[in-house]
């Protein structure tokens, strides 16, 4: 019998044509809808592969219920929907997808804050609703970007990427890690600083550091206090690590001077989550890796590993 993969969104037939060639593919046929859980577990009985998206909580229930299972294959770079203590202690593999979408996700990333920064939404909603109704000398105006100082919380890959970009808009460039990067701050200027001193001093904080349980909740009132009452928070790492009760707060107070978002706490993100009403909040469905190059270049990542651990060789990508 041919090796069984089960995928949990719909994806791309050019992608999908080697492994059908070789195993039996079975997938959830909605792109846009979360296989529902009770199908999911019923499918996993029988897997030797199981390709997951971050919305499949990928739990020891999971695992119980998939005793052939041989690898877990993320298409995101993140894996916090993964229980990687579990995948260990059976022997499980798992992989994600670093490197194609630091580009992809460093463009998305300064185009939300130069849209945050120039009220570019509320201004295009208004010409389309009819709400432009005159030419004011104080109409729509937001934040300069050009000769800012930017704030980067989490330099990794993507991290430096954004840096990269804001160095062509003549900014000052602050950075936190867990490490240092000198060769960077050799390269191209980049200062390290404490997280506090940087969310004092920069105009714009974007948020890049990893969903850890050392960062979950990092950014909460008191961080939010320490910055520029004109200052923008910028988040496109994951929603938990910017506290959303102290940020909605601190935005309506204004404590801070507005915030662009493409990841929240629960996604997708409820419609009664407070900081949609908010006008100075602009927000994006978790859309950072959303280029067509980047995308199909994660599936074939995913792809590949899968190839590779199911005909026994070692996936590039492991996690564990």
């Amino acid at each position: 019998m041919k090796q069984r993969i089960f995928i949990t969104r719909k994806l791309d037939d050019g992608v999908l044509a080697p492994l059908r060639e070789k195993f039996d593919v079975r997938m959830w046929e909605s792109e846009s809808e979360s296989v529902p859980r009770d199908i999911l577990l019923q499918e996993v009985a029988e897997v030797d592969a199981l390709w997951t998206v971050l919305a499949d909580n990928v739990d020891r229930e999971l695992f119980e219920m998939a005793p052939k299972l041989k690898v877990v294959s993320n298409l995101a770079v993140g894996h916090n929907n993964i229980d990687l203590e579990v995948a260990k202690e059976r022997g499980i593999i798992v992989t994600n997808t670093p490197g194609v979408l630091t580009e992809t996700t460093a463009d998305l990333t300064f185009g939300l804050l130069l849209a945050t920064a120039r009220r570019l939404m509320e201004a295009e909603n208004d010409v389309r609703t009819g709400n432009w109704t005159s030419w004011s000398p104080m109409g729509y105006t937001g934040m300069d970007v050009g000769g800012a100082t930017l704030g980067i919380v989490g330099m990794g890959r993507i991290g430096e990427a954004v840096a990269r970009r804001a160095k062509g808009f003549d900014m000052r460039i602050l950075y936190h890690n867990r490490s240092r990067k000198m060769d960077a701050e050799v390269e191209h200027g980049f200062e390290y600083v404490e997280l506090d001193a940087l969310l004092g001093e920069a105009d714009f904080v974007v948020i890049l550091a990893p969903y850890t349980p050392e960062t979950v909740g990092m950014i909460g009132a008191r961080e939010l206090g320490l910055m520029k009452k004109t200052a923008v928070l910028i988040n496109v790492a994951r929603g938990a690590i910017v506290d959303e009760v102290a940020l909605y707060d601190a935005l309506k107070n204004g404590d801070i001077w507005a915030a662009g978002l493409d990841v929240f706490t629960t996604e997708p993100v409820p419609q009664d989550n407070p900081l949609l009403i908010l006008p100075n909040v602009t927000v994006l469905p978790h859309i950072g890796s959303a280029s067509i190059t980047t995308r199909l270049g994660m599936m074939k990542l995913n792809g590949q590993a899968i190839m590779d651990v199911l005909e026994g060789r070692e996936p590039e990508n492991r996690v564990v």
